[in-house]
């Protein structure tokens, strides 16, 4: 049985959990994994529409999802470090954090076990860079695009990442 989400509060933080906090009976006996990453939404504010850097990936059944840049930080990185870093690798872009967006976390089961992640969100500024997929070591984004602000939550897959895009949009103006 579905279990509507609650509204998130119009503040910063946010933090959004998705699905059940508990683990379902059939997963329960699974190893489970802890996994961060952080990333977020890179506004170019040269622009009137105010476009984000967005990029696509293929899900495990093939379809195209449009989603935030993120990932992994690596070695010594902070999350915000990692956020910048992931941004520009995957969209070309590089920018500048200007807000913290908050968190979401939610869970998923593959090769054997249940992973719990959490993403940290930033706001930044793009302060350089030509949009592109080209420099994405992993090579997961299989386009990228820009997307005015005032469209990009009905262009994102998730809805977790709609209300990080709301957010977003309610918040850019105080750092214009």
């Amino acid at each position: 049985m579905a279990h509507p989400v609650p509204s998130a509060p119009k503040r910063t933080p946010l933090t959004a959990s998705m699905g059940s906090s508990g683990a379902h009976p059939a997963h329960a006996a699974l190893p489970t994994v802890e996994e961060v990453s952080a990333g977020g939404i890179v506004v170019d504010t040269s622009d009137p529409q105010l476009p984000v850097a967005i990029i696509a990936r293929l899900n495990r059944g093939g379809r195209l999802e449009w989603c935030l840049p993120k990932g992994h930080p690596e070695n010594d990185e902070d999350n915000q470090q990692a956020a910048i870093r992931e941004i520009a690798e995957e969209t070309g872009i590089s920018g500048r954090i200007l807000s913290p967006l908050g968190s979401i976390d939610y869970w998923f089961t593959v090769s054997g076990h249940r992973v719990h992640k959490t993403v940290h969100h930033y706001l930044l500024v793009a302060v350089g860079g030509e949009l592109t997929i080209e420099n994405d070591p992993d090579h997961e984004a299989v386009d990228v695009a820009w997307v005015p602000l005032s469209v990009l939550s009905r262009r994102l897959s998730f809805p977790n990442e709609r209300r990080i895009a709301d957010l977003a949009r309610e918040i850019l103006p105080k750092h214009l």
